[in-house]
């Protein structure tokens, strides 16, 4: 059976961000060549519309993140309608409320949607504890039902995530409220000393069991100050220590065989950080990765 075809929906947001250049990320992506190598791998791929937050026409940042999420789920959806798999570029992680608000309210007649977070941040605040108020701290919480409700309740509905169908993978920057919230919900959280220990491919195949147990469908949403600044460091957060390009490469190679595998989710790219590109070919090779039809030689932008 073939998979469907891929439709890239950009989505230009760092209004959620205290550093706004991955705004441009999605963009930028588009210029390096981002489609012509995923379609290099087998893929059937269009880029539709780029969704932009608006920040003049909303009185704080938290309300432009709002409606953006509102806008951006609403194409989101749209492509789920049409028999399409959405990958959303980005932008800042608050593009995950849009996201994966879509992919619940769309599954939801049958079941459940499961997601693996990889990350170096929880973004498991909510307005009440977060001392920055970016909003790009925030877009897990609201997915679990807690935040403001511009972010929780898009579509109407909230808890679009069950916690026992969440898993977190490679969490090392994160504050005790985040901590308190995750650990009374439940949330699986892998940090990064036991993904040391244990290897990324082992939490890997946890998470994707976590996510894909009673579930619908399940997803990525992959924030690329997951990985360790040595192999991206083109992000508007770097932390040390994190996961090597390699091994997220080995151990996330072929995901999107799996018939329950719905949509994939990438954030956080910075090109005004990204001095001589080497976060968007890592961006690149790990989405061609992830989304190859089948073990496809990867013919990458140069």
């Amino acid at each position: 059976m073939s998979q469907p075809v891929l439709h890239i929906v950009g989505a230009a947001v760092g209004e959620g961000a205290s550093d706004g250049g991955c705004k441009w990320g999605s963009n930028a992506l588009k210029e390096q060549g981002l489609q012509r190598a995923l379609a290099a791998t087998g893929r059937t791929v269009t880029w539709g519309e780029t969704v932009s937050a608006q920040p003049m026409l909303a009185s704080s940042r938290l309300g432009a993140i709002e409606r953006f999420s509102e806008h951006l789920a609403h194409t989101v959806t749209q492509v789920l309608h049409h028999g399409q798999q959405p990958l959303v570029v980005g932008g800042d992680h608050s593009c995950a409320v849009g996201t994966w608000s879509a992919v619940a309210e769309h599954l939801r007649p049958q079941g459940r949607v499961g997601l693996v977070w990889s990350g170096a941040h929880r973004d498991a605040h909510t307005p009440d504890t977060s001392d920055t108020q970016a909003p790009h701290g925030v877009p897990l919480a609201a997915l679990l039902g807690h935040g403001s409700v511009g972010m929780t309740d898009v579509f109407g509905w909230r808890g679009k995530l069950l916690p026992s169908q969440v898993a977190i993978i490679g969490a090392r920057s994160y504050e005790p409220a985040e901590q308190a919230l995750l650990s009374q919900l439940g949330v699986r959280v892998m940090y990064m000393p036991e993904v040391l220990e244990r290897g990324f491919a082992a939490c890997c195949a946890e998470a994707r069991a976590i996510a894909s147990t009673g579930t619908a469908g399940w997803g990525i949403s992959f924030d690329l100050d997951g990985l360790d600044p040595r192999d991206a460091p083109g992000t508007g957060t770097p932390v040390e220590q994190g996961i090597r390009l390699a091994d997220a490469l080995q151990a996330l190679d072929g995901c999107s065989h799996d018939p329950q595998f719905v949509a994939m989710e990438l954030t956080e790219y910075n090109p005004l950080r990204d001095f001589g590109g080497q976060t968007a070919r890592a961006a690149t090779e790990l989405l061609c990765t992830v989304l190859a039809p089948s073990a496809a030689t990867l013919e990458l932008a140069a």
